[in-house]
């Protein structure tokens, strides 16, 4: 059994090690977890989809859910302190100082190449994803979805609306075949 010190530990490190945010940490979250054989692969991108789908901040949601997988509640208490903790004590300091920075020409460089690093880690950590669990209809709705919000301005309220009754009906038929 995995012990709340080594959930802890392992989403502290996560927490105080991945700089840009929820999208960046998922793939580390996925990477120690399934380093560590804590969760069955074929479970970790529902609890990918389960975390964006529900409110609040991804990588909280990572963390409930895979702490709760590891040790319930007292797991997901555990797994969440561990991720918050590091960024909340840097965004405190940061804030504490960030006066001082703001206009600092050194500080503005780094985030200026930290941002381009962030979008190509994100979008090569989607491609992997999508390429080892989808389907051919998968695609298809990842570009409608794409297509829908960048090109045609849809709010993603009503694309996220239309996903879940394309899925709803998809999960029907295929259990009407069954």
């Amino acid at each position: 059994m995995v012990s709340l010190w080594q959930i802890f530990l392992v989403f502290a490190k996560i927490g105080a090690f991945t700089i840009g945010g929820g999208y960046m940490m998922v793939p580390a979250i996925e990477a120690e977890i399934r380093r560590r054989g804590w969760i069955p692969d074929d479970e970790l991108p529902d609890i990918v989809a389960l975390s964006q789908s529900a409110p609040g901040l991804l990588t909280v949601n990572m963390a409930i859910f895979a702490g709760s997988r590891l040790r319930g509640v007292k797991g997901s208490v555990v797994a969440t302190l561990g991720v918050i903790l590091a960024p909340f004590l840097i965004i405190l300091a940061i804030a504490m100082f960030l006066v001082d920075v703001r206009d600092n020409a050194v500080v503005n460089a780094v985030f200026s190449g930290v941002r381009p690093a962030a979008v190509a880690i994100i979008a090569a950590y989607t491609v992997k994803l999508v390429r080892k669990h989808s389907q051919w209809w998968q695609w298809a709705v990842t570009l409608g979805t794409l297509v829908a919000i960048a090109v045609f301005k849809v709010s993603a309220v009503y694309v996220l609306l239309c996903v879940i009754l394309v899925a709803l009906a998809i999960s029907w038929r295929r259990g009407a075949h069954k």
